[in-house]
Formats: structure tokens, sequence, C-alpha cells
């Protein structure tokens, strides 16, 4: 009975704090649901990774920012095919989320095997192949998807230059690289 008659006199005692408890408890709900609205507008409105995308001349950084993006969006494996690679590739393999691998098909170059070396030293591993043959085309493979690549990865919006989702398997592609 004493424990009825102490909790009825600490709620009258606080209830004004109660109460605002409640209100501020309303009131973050409602805040919540309107930050989850506004945030869907944003994506609604936002741009999309294109399957197919063009850079004039001098897009250097849009072109930068696209590939990066692809990189990002990787959850198992990154595969780039291209036969003119350098530091600038590294920099953007380090963009890759944590435990998706990375492999490299490109020409032997001395200062960028050196620079792989390094950087395999102190970061996620790079593998490197080195290509049987020139090729002409570039290719970039996230995951299950194959994008053709309109430049090396370096020079991306140096000149004009496209990214195209093609329908071949990453598997049609690598079998055809022997």
């Amino acid at each position: 009975m004493s424990a009825f008659v102490a909790m009825r006199h600490f709620m009258i005692q606080n209830a004004g704090i109660l109460m605002r408890l409640a209100h501020l408890e309303r009131h973050q709900i409602e805040t919540d649901e309107k930050i989850d609205l506004i945030l869907d507008k944003m994506e609604e409105r936002s741009p999309k990774m294109l399957p197919e995308q063009i850079f004039q001349t001098g897009c250097v950084w849009d072109a930068w920012s696209y590939v990066s993006d692809l990189v990002r969006s990787a959850k198992q494996r990154i595969v780039l095919i291209d036969n003119f690679v350098d530091d600038r590739v590294l920099s953007l393999l380090m963009k890759r989320v944590k435990g998706v691998s990375a492999t490299i098909h490109s020409r032997f170059t001395k200062d960028f095997l050196t620079d792989l070396e390094r950087h395999n030293k102190q970061y996620d591993e790079v593998k490197f192949v080195q290509l049987p043959h020139k090729n002409h085309d570039r290719f970039l493979i996230i995951d299950d998807a194959v994008y053709l690549l309109g430049a090396s990865v370096k020079d991306m919006g140096n000149g004009l230059c496209a990214v195209t989702k093609l329908t071949a398997t990453p598997e049609t592609v690598l079998r055809l690289l022997k």
C-alpha cells in the first residue's frame, strides 16, 4: 500500500516533467517522420548511376567521380583491364569497400610495379596480371557487371569518352583475354 502511495506522490510531484517528456517524445517522432520524407524526396531527385555516360573533353572531375562511384558500389570484386595504368589507378582502387578484391590486367611497366609493390605493403592487395597481348578496349568489371571504358581510367575526361554498361558477362570478357 505504501508503494502505491509513494508512486502517486512521485507522479503528482513530477507531473510537469512527465508531460514535457511525453511532448518531447511526440515532437521527436514527428521530426523523424519529416526527416525521412525529406531524405526520400532527395533520393528521388538525386542523379542515378546511368548504365551509359558520356564525358566531354575537360570533364575530368565528372568522369573521375563517376568511375569512383562505380568502384565504391562494388560488393565483391573489381577487375580493371587497361593497357595504360599508373598510381592514379591505385588511388581510385583505394575507394573500394574493405574486403572487395581488386585485380588489374595491364601491360608491364617497371614504375607501376614498383608503385604496386609499395601500395600492397601498406593497403589491401591489388593483384596484377600481365596482359598476354595489347588490347584496344578497356573494361571495368564491378561484381557481375561489365563496363566498356572509352579511355584509360587515368585519362578519363581528358578527351571525349564514354562509359557503357555491357550485357556481356565478366567471365566472357576474362576468357577472351587469354
